[in-house]
């Protein structure tokens, strides 16, 4: 009985690949998982004049407003941050929809319906900044006034206050 002798002119397959000579990968070349692989193509959803959108909450809690938008892994999102209704967290809604809208005014100018409900939902902060600062205290070391000096962060916080309520 004769044994084969091993083909000596193949190379081990390495356990971890190896990278090649520097420059010798090309633009468009390769796949995955080789190293050679072309970096990752983005895709970004252009949006429709007047999408539809969540409400100011649900947005917070999606991290968009525009369905259109959402991540393929936004039900784990929402999962973890489910959040109260509260003064406090309703504020940061309508702060995350002013934001939101703002975008997306950047490159439709000409939708007068998300315009509209973008000055709406400044409003609606603006009073509810307001009301909450009364009740609470200030937000933000820009909303102390003269009168207050800097004592923004006296006790009782507004949250052992009921501030969150």
């Amino acid at each position: 009985m004769q044994m084969e002798k091993p083909n000596t002119n193949t190379p081990p397959t390495p356990s971890v690949p190896s990278m090649p000579p520097s420059g010798s990968c090309q633009p468009n070349q390769g796949t995955l998982p080789d190293t050679c692989a072309p970096m990752v193509f983005p895709f970004v959803a252009m949006q429709e004049e007047n999408p539809v959108r969540y409400s100011r909450m649900e947005a917070l809690q999606t991290g968009t407003l525009f369905p259109g938008l959402d991540l393929p892994f936004k039900a784990a999102i929402q999962a973890k941050t489910k959040m109260a209704n509260t003064a406090l967290v309703e504020l940061m809604a309508l702060d995350f929809a002013i934001d939101e809208l703002g975008l997306y005014l950047t490159t439709h100018a000409q939708d007068q319906e998300a315009l509209q409900l973008y000055w709406s939902y400044i409003k609606l902060a603006k009073e509810g900044r307001e009301k909450y600062q009364k009740m609470y205290g200030p937000l933000l070391q820009t909303d102390l006034t003269p009168e207050d000096g800097f004592a923004w962060l006296k006790d009782p916080w507004p949250w052992e206050e009921g501030g969150n309520d």
